[in-house]
């Protein structure tokens, strides 16, 4: 919701991670005269045991961040504790996912479940108009009164990938206040410091909030537990074992610990991952050539793709490219992407967002994927989640 999409002054919650772009989010918000009040959202049922060091955005420090930034801009300012709908919707699923042999993309997972349903689905029951996030993204008016998510106008900064999931009724509330802003983070920093904002100098958040240390295998085995399984080669020779195939993911080539060396020498990646007999199967780079992949699960941020196939572009990770696709939606519930090109690096799990120019199109989560064959003749690998 863009400041040209309206001009009335707006009731607007500002959710305030205790991060500098939140921070200025909620900032400009304010300036732009709209009725501000800020909130930091308790993730953690146990704080403490977040990351500290200013690394998350979860921890009892952030909290303060985000305070001592609303006193400075001048708004109300309240902490809400949505930990267990947090835990539920984005902690577990995420354990799930793993468990299951897919990838999931949990910041995308907290933007649907979290930020854009639980805590807007309050804001509107307490009578606010849009909530404000310091995501870099655009929301554009159309003449027909409909809303487009866009790409940031810096294209460095842009974060629509992880706001794949908003559906027309959630872009017609979101405020993103730093979706124009064609400068640096430097100078986003700049800004911060010009306001008085004590977040100016606070380094990023990074890595997945709610794994302390970073080590997300670790944080994995704690919960499911060790499993150990084999390792092998796509003849299904067995090359090592490892202690959860839950630990791996699609295209991973540290941490394999195999003991023997591929026959041309080249490092090893992984290629699969089967929850049902516990094997991680691995291989040369070039079998990771994927050609195409059905997910499901689309959502669509405002209208939907018109029936039939059609050119996009797509991208299938927070901070990869973008690539060429054709793309078809299939009875509504499913959406089948070929490349024109191959990619690598793509799991079950993962999310495709598709793009129309800088317009998302929408999100949808993939389930299977088509490779290419590394024989000169042989039908195409199939992997599923």
């Amino acid at each position: 919701m863009t400041d040209a999409a309206a001009p009335r002054r707006l009731r607007v919650l500002a959710a305030m991670s205790g991060g500098v772009d939140s921070a200025v989010a909620a900032a400009r918000a304010a300036e732009a005269g709209h009725d501000v009040t800020g909130v930091h959202l308790a993730l953690s049922e146990n704080p403490k045991s977040f990351r500290t060091g200013a690394r998350g955005c979860c921890t009892i420090e952030d909290s303060h961040d985000a305070r001592r930034a609303a006193d400075v801009i001048g708004i109300p300012f309240y902490v809400w504790d949505l930990a267990e709908r947090f835990r539920e919707d984005v902690v577990e699923d995420f354990i799930a996912e793993y468990e299951a042999g897919r990838t999931p993309n949990p910041c995308l997972r907290c933007n649907e479940k979290i930020k854009f349903a639980a805590l807007l689905d309050k804001a509107l029951a307490l009578g606010f108009d849009a909530v404000c996030t310091g995501h870099y993204a655009k929301v554009i008016l159309r003449e027909d009164g409909s809303r487009e998510l866009h790409r940031a106008a810096d294209m460095a900064k842009d974060q629509s990938y992880v706001l794949g999931v908003l559906d027309d009724r959630q872009l017609a509330h979101a405020m993103f206040p730093l979706g124009d802003t064609p400068t640096t983070k430097a100078e986003i920093r700049e800004e911060a410091a010009r306001r008085g904002l004590f977040v100016a100098k606070k380094p990023d958040s990074h890595d997945i909030c709610f794994i302390a240390d970073g080590d997300t295998q670790g944080f994995l085995a704690k919960r499911l537990g060790a499993a150990e399984g084999d390792i092998v080669d796509e003849s299904g020779a067995k090359l090592g074992t490892h202690e959860g195939a839950y630990g791996f993911t699609i295209g991973q080539r540290k941490g394999l610990r195999i003991g023997t060396p591929a026959a041309d020498g080249k490092p090893r990646y992984v290629l699969d991952i089967s929850p049902v007999d516990n094997t991680v199967t691995v291989g040369p780079a070039a079998a990771l050539d994927v050609t195409a992949l059905t997910a499901i699960r689309p959502r669509w941020c405002g209208r939907p793709p018109e029936s039939g196939e059609a050119v996009y572009t797509a991208q299938l990770r927070a901070h990869g490219g973008e690539t060429e696709v054709r793309a078809e939606v299939v009875d509504g519930a499913e959406l089948r992407v070929s490349f024109a090109e191959p990619v690598r690096g793509v799991a079950p799990g993962q999310a495709i967002v598709l793009y129309d120019g800088t317009r998302v199109v929408g999100s949808a989560t993939i389930a299977t994927t088509t490779r290419r064959s590394t024989a000169a003749a042989g039908a195409p690998r199939q992997q599923a989640g």
